[in-house]
């Protein structure tokens, strides 16, 4: 199922696209034959991206209806059981099938993954013991084997997309990812790894300024290292910091390191104005778009070609509005 337009964000990033678990765009492929249509999914992200769906339990060829199906045993490695009928085990079949479509994933930018699922849950999957009583602490089968081979890969559950901070986050991580995709498709090169580092410096300093200078120390090596495998720790080190989003304390940073390029081009008033919105935002009055909107319209006018290349500035669709409630 695909529901998209053509992504015009950032026209070289073609189009984006996210896996998902079918029962959130509203397939009927639940155990007792309904779904879970997710609305900010199909009807806010759906103009952003191609969706690819997943279910597991179709896959192997359990039907719709079908017995349902519960994790049992070691929370590392659970029985996937009848959960009324535990001569039921669909076990081999999903980790079969989970390994092999987890290693064929390369196409996607991220994926969004059905909450408390035995085969799609993320996180905090109920595993039942010997005695018949659940721990929260499990993973579904196959949302752990597309982890564990797709590292890199953001992934998230739609409960999780019900914050807006861990949205916005998810969404911004996706489009990074889908640019690191574009830059290695196009055959990368020191060139564009550089380049890469310079479009995302602010956002990797918002998110940890200590990490930002690590990279940059590990960029400087470029000369004396295999260029492979010193992208491939860059990239890894870059989406381990983005996975935990930017504080507020870090967002200000930011607003006023970008701030300091426009002192020379605006007036006192100006300047006085947006410390005040950036002061604002620091107090939790108004949200991030607030300042990041006010600072964009004075760039406007005395273009920066440094600050106009930051993704920081627009990190993802307008239109999807994520940082009017940060």
């Amino acid at each position: 199922m695909s529901n998209h337009s053509q992504n015009m964000f950032e026209s070289g990033l073609g189009q984006v696209r996210l896996g998902v678990s079918a029962c959130l765009l509203g397939a009927k492929v639940r155990f007792d034959g309904g779904h879970k249509r997710n609305r900010f999914l199909i009807e806010e992200l759906g103009s952003h991206f191609e969706f690819v769906p997943f279910c597991p339990e179709v896959a192997i060829g359990m039907g719709t209806p079908r017995p349902s199906i519960r994790l049992v045993g070691d929370v590392e490695a659970p029985r996937a059981l009848g959960s009324r009928d535990d001569g039921l085990d669909v076990t081999d079949a999903l980790q079969a099938y989970s390994a092999n479509r987890a290693q064929r994933l390369e196409g996607l930018s991220g994926f969004i993954f059905k909450k408390d699922s035995p085969s799609c849950g993320m996180a905090r999957v109920k595993v039942y013991n010997d005695k018949g009583m659940p721990q929260r602490d499990g993973v579904g089968i196959f949302a752990r084997a597309v982890q564990q081979a797709n590292p890199l890969l953001p992934v998230e559950e739609e409960g999780r997309l019900n914050d807006s901070t861990l949205r916005e986050n998810f969404v911004s991580r996706v489009f990074v990812y889908a640019r690191w995709q574009v830059l290695h498709q196009q055959g990368l090169g020191k060139k564009g790894l550089l380049d890469f580092h310079t479009r995302h410096k602010l956002l990797l300093m918002a998110h940890s300024p200590v990490a930002y200078r690590e990279l940059g120390r590990l960029l400087a090596q470029l000369d004396n290292a295999s260029l492979d495998e010193l992208a491939d720790r860059y990239i890894e080190r870059v989406m381990q910091v983005l996975k935990a989003p930017a504080s507020r304390k870090r967002h200000v940073n930011v607003l006023q390191h970008v701030l300091g390029y426009l002192r020379k081009h605006v007036d006192a008033t100006s300047r006085a104005d947006l410390v005040e919105i950036i002061d604002d935002y620091r107090r939790g009055m108004v949200p991030l778009v607030v300042p990041v909107t006010l600072l964009q319209h004075h760039f406007r006018s005395n273009p920066h070609p440094w600050i106009g290349r930051q993704v920081y500035m627009n990190p993802h669709p307008r239109e999807l509005m994520l940082r009017n409630a940060l």
